[in-house]
């Protein structure tokens, strides 16, 4: 891979603007709408992170890839990618910037 290949994701910050049941889903799961700014906007994502409530994820910075094709997840087009990290249990824990940043901004 080159740093011109890397250049091609678009990883962006987003703030969970909603946080809604997911009760078909195969594996516990909630159906975010992630609010990515003026120029993104909101976006559907699927995400299997059962392990925080709803008031936990809500109004949450995350870290997403923006520009990757919509999937069919159920019956949630999952527009993004939020991204995160499984721990020694296998939970998957979410990636976040340290300090409150403006969403929208470009992961470089």
């Amino acid at each position: 891979m080159t740093i011109e290949d890397f250049e091609l994701i678009d990883m962006r910050v987003g703030r969970i603007a909603q946080v809604e049941d997911f009760p078909e889903a195969r594996r516990p799961a909630w159906k975010l709408r992630v609010d990515f700014g003026p120029e993104i906007g909101e976006k559907r994502s699927s995400a299997q992170i059962a392990h925080y409530s709803r008031e936990e994820l809500q109004g949450r910075l995350v870290l997403a890839v923006v520009n990757l094709p919509p999937r069919q997840i159920g019956s949630v087009l999952s527009e993004v990618l939020v991204l995160g990290v499984p721990d020694e249990e296998g939970r998957v824990i979410l990636l976040r910037p340290d300090a409150d940043v403006p969403v929208g901004g470009r992961v470089y």
